[in-house]
């Protein structure tokens, strides 16, 4: 079973992001969070988060790539405890055990979507706003196969 990790290629997201995930933590859409927003919203640092920002499920920071990662089922459970206890103190579900079906649905479909892709695939996402609501596009960045080339040494050992 595999979910997502955030992964910094650079220190760009410390400065695009109110509030970046750190590099490492399980990720999700999280695009719940915009569900309400309208044009107005869209400014700044919140439109970057809108626009292609990963929800960490420890900071509750963004992040801009995450990459797919085996997840064990243990791991799974306390992280659908913590988006559920999440859902409670920043949203206002009426109990833990409401917020809980929630939480495991979004983990749930996150862990769909990497499960179609290899370890170490980079994803990104992209939001945009339609009469509809949020609509959520991803995107794939498969880890090519290493050749031996790139890591054999060559030369003679007599020089």
């Amino acid at each position: 079973m595999n979910l997502a990790r955030a992964i910094h290629f650079d220190e760009s997201d410390t400065r695009v992001f109110h509030s970046p995930a750190r590099t490492g933590e399980w990720c999700i859409s999280g695009g719940f969070e915009f569900s309400n927003w309208g044009e107005g919203d869209l400014e700044g640092k919140a439109r970057q988060a809108f626009s292609n920002g990963w929800l960490g499920l420890e900071t509750f920071g963004r992040v801009t790539f995450v990459a797919v990662t085996r997840i064990e089922e243990a791991e799974r459970v306390r992280l659908v405890e913590t988006l559920a206890t999440h859902f409670v103190e920043v949203y206002g579900a009426p109990s833990q055990d409401a917020a809980r079906e929630v939480a495991e649905a979004e983990i749930a479909e996150m862990q769909a979507m990497c499960d179609d892709f290899d370890p170490n695939t980079i994803l990104s996402v992209s939001r945009e706003l339609t009469e509809a609501g949020v609509r959520e596009e991803y995107r794939a960045i498969e880890a090519p196969d290493a050749e031996l080339e790139a890591f054999a040494v060559h030369g003679s050992l007599d020089d």
